[in-house]
């Protein structure tokens, strides 16, 4: 399958600060450049974080739910079936717990039977199984107009707690808390809805203290584990605050503190906690929630986080990783079906000498829970937006959108619906990542809008992929201290990336793995400054099945990495891109 672009590799800037960020080089060079300026930021103390009083609506939201602790009214939460909506969902739970609120539960809604966030439907569930005066909303809720007016009359109070982009007509709750809504005066809107639960709650916390209803012993940075692993694994932007909710989680799993269901989650991945970085939660934690949400009921996901027991922890875990391995073969056999359809796309396309600038692919046997990872990964094979497709009920299809670098893909299925009203049912999402459920009989006419709106946003001009390095490393910088530092120097993510670094290689030896879809190669690193040659390092390139020549010289961009194994710790290299010279 070819990509749809060319590759370019810039070396980013790095400004001068008014004192070395790091005693190593190579770690000062990498914040530096990612706009830190003092090493103070680097403490990610709670001390520093803003207050929730700025958040929209926080002291309606408040009152309420001091009011139904006063009343021990019976409460009901609703998430949402991704791993921000399950740390977000079990958060709620234990906190609320712990505050004193005895009538207490949740709902998770069911991917194919309610589709995303608050409904009449999943409002008829709570009632039926809860009778519930007051339902809280995470990550989910602020475009629940209809079913909160559907709440309204069962008399049921609704409290948002929400992180997505309201629509035109915010829905009339008591309160809808939401850093995204244009009268936010909170200095971040990139919270994920796990990071908006937790301000909700700092806030709660204080309103209790200050009514006498609260001891002073509960501590809301008990549960910063979930809070971390929902921000990271919702892909939200590390900003400083979210980079200080997720390093003090992250503090406290190394620590051994963690709820028992995140440790067994590690457990069974064979990961040890005192080393867990950003990188694990994205690799190891996030996929294994998510797959209880992709392949079976996040309220599995839900349960592992609130078992208190290490032995029913584990249990849970356990089914987790085998929902995982399920989702993984689902995937492949997904991934290799949703590839040979671009490829014939291509073909298509080159005979009648078209441009493609967006890909749509269906297959009625797809699982709907996995299209959103088929998207990403087609996504960052071809470096365009990819929206993939699966059955729905009745006579449509539901989609999973994936974007690139300027193209703003909920803005584009705006547009696109606007161009087929009476084919788009439904759609949604952020700019790089967002859904849309569609009239079966137009999915051709909607790839055929898609393309266009895209090439009307690129301006007829296929994107360039571009890779941002850390430039090269000299000989000295390839070993086990460098690669520590660079790993736990802070939380890395979306907007704040892990460092990258690009520079000439001598190969000294090269196969294929993993059933010949992964080339497996060790390099001689090349200094800039002298020309010398090192030690060959262990290095793999996941996706690239080429082979390459003993003595060949190669350009690779690449991320250092600890490869542990059978109890050996060593240094190698992740390879995202290579280029022989």
């Amino acid at each position: 399958m070819n990509s749809g672009d060319s590759i370019q590799v810039v070396r980013r800037n790095v400004p001068s600060t008014a004192q070395p960020l790091h005693d190593n080089a190579v770690l000062h060079r990498v914040l530096a450049a990612r706009g830190v300026r003092d090493k103070n930021e680097l403490s990610y103390s709670l001390a520093d974080l803003p207050r929730p009083e700025h958040l929209p609506d926080i002291d309606k939201a408040t009152q309420r739910l001091v009011q139904a602790h006063e009343q021990h009214e019976r409460v009901l939460i609703v998430g949402d079936y991704d791993c921000d909506g399950a740390t977000s969902t079990a958060l709620m739970m234990r906190a609320l717990a712990s505050m004193g609120f005895t009538e207490l539960d949740y709902v998770i809604p069911d991917r194919a039977l309610h589709g995303y966030g608050l409904s009449p439907a999943v409002i008829d569930v709570g009632i039926e199984q809860h009778q519930p005066s007051l339902i809280i909303t995470v990550d989910n809720g602020v475009a629940a107009n209809d079913a909160i007016d559907y709440a309204a009359q069962k008399g049921i109070d609704v409290v948002v707690t929400d992180h997505h982009l309201p629509g035109d007509t915010l829905p009339k709750a008591v309160a809808v808390v939401n850093p995204s809504r244009q009268d936010s005066a909170f200095p971040s809107a990139k919270l994920a809805g796990v990071g908006v639960a937790f301000y909700t709650l700092v806030a709660l916390r204080k309103a209790l203290l200050e009514a006498g209803r609260l001891a002073r012993n509960v501590r809301m940075a008990e549960w910063l584990d979930l809070v971390a692993i929902g921000t990271v694994a919702d892909v939200v932007p590390l900003d400083s605050i979210n980079r200080t909710l997720v390093e003090q989680g992250l503090r406290r799993i190394r620590a051994g503190s963690a709820v028992p269901g995140l440790l067994s989650l590690l457990q069974v991945a064979g990961r040890d906690a005192a080393n867990v970085s950003s990188t694990d939660i994205g690799m190891v934690i996030g996929p294994r929630l998510n797959a209880a949400g992709r392949i079976d009921d996040m309220r599995v996901g839900v349960q592992c986080l609130l078992a208190d027991s290490p032995e029913e922890a584990e249990l849970i875990a356990k089914a987790l990783q085998g929902l995982n391995e399920q989702r993984r073969s689902i995937q492949t056999e997904m991934q290799e079906e949703a590839e040979s359809i671009v490829e014939q796309l291509q073909d298509k396309a080159e005979v009648l000498d078209d441009q493609v600038f967006a890909y749509a692919v269906h297959h009625s046997q797809w699982h709907q829970g996995v299209i959103g990872i088929v998207a990403g990964r087609l996504k960052d094979q071809l470096h365009l937006p990819t929206v993939v497709f699966a059955d729905d009920e009745g006579d449509c299809i539901k989609g999973s959108a994936r974007s690139i670098p300027g193209v703003n893909i909920r803005d584009v299925l705006y547009r696109t619906s606007l161009l087929l009203p009476d084919a788009v049912v439904r759609f949604g999402g952020h700019a790089m990542a967002a859904g849309i459920t569609l009239k079966t009989h137009a999915f051709d006419a909607f790839s055929e809008a898609l393309n266009e709106e895209v090439a009307r946003v690129l301006n007829n001009n296929l994107p360039v992929k571009q890779f941002q390095t850390d430039g090269a490393l000299a000989l000295a910088d390839f070993n086990m201290n460098t690669t520590n530092l660079l790993a736990f120097a802070a939380p890395w993510g979306t907007q704040f990336e892990a460092p990258l670094f690009d520079q000439q290689f001598v190969v000294e030896s090269s196969r294929l793995v993993g059933n010949d879809r992964h080339a497996q190669l060790r390099l001689r690193p090349v200094e800039e400054s002298t020309a010398a040659v090192g030690a060959p390092i262990p290095s793999i390139a996941f996706g690239d099945n080429r082979t390459f020549n003993a003595g060949q010289v190669v350009h690779a961009v690449f991320e250092l990495s600890v490869n542990r194994y059978r109890g050996n710790v060593s240094v190698q290299m992740i390879l995202m891109h290579i280029d022989p010279q």
